[in-house]
């Protein structure tokens, strides 16, 4: 769902408006860094919570289109799901025993145990 020019104005304005009172506050242009930074951190627009439920907000990819809608999880793929699980640490993989591992776990081992060899030899290297 887009925002209309009226609707997009009026959050703008709101923003502005928050950061003028965030400086003020805070002891005015003083308090900015020179980065145009709030003392706290960088102003952050406040965006309505109905407009976050409807549309993921900053998705769209094109010139001329609109953020893509909000949809129910039944509606997503389940693999998608899965990139938010967490995988184990070189640490972990190392304590299990390579027999009762599946195989994406002992690649990953070799993969981490490989890295960590390599950036090892690096450092040894370098002190050289």
């Amino acid at each position: 769902m887009m925002l209309g020019m009226a609707a997009r104005a009026r959050a703008l304005q709101g923003s502005a408006r928050l950061r003028a009172a965030g400086s003020s506050a805070k002891g005015g242009a003083a308090a900015k860094s020179k980065k145009g930074k709030g003392a706290d951190g960088p102003v952050v627009p406040v965006v309505a919570k109905e407009l976050r439920e409807k549309a993921v907000l900053g998705a769209n990819i094109k010139k001329e289109g609109a953020d893509p809608p909000v949809l129910a999880d039944s509606e997503y793929p389940d693999w998608l799901s899965g990139l938010l699980d967490k995988k184990a640490a070189l640490s972990e993989l190392q304590r299990k025993k390579p027999e009762t591992m599946a195989d994406h776990e002992v690649i990953r081992l070799l993969k981490l145990d490989n890295r960590r060899r390599i950036k090892e030899n690096n450092s040894l290297k370098a002190k050289k």
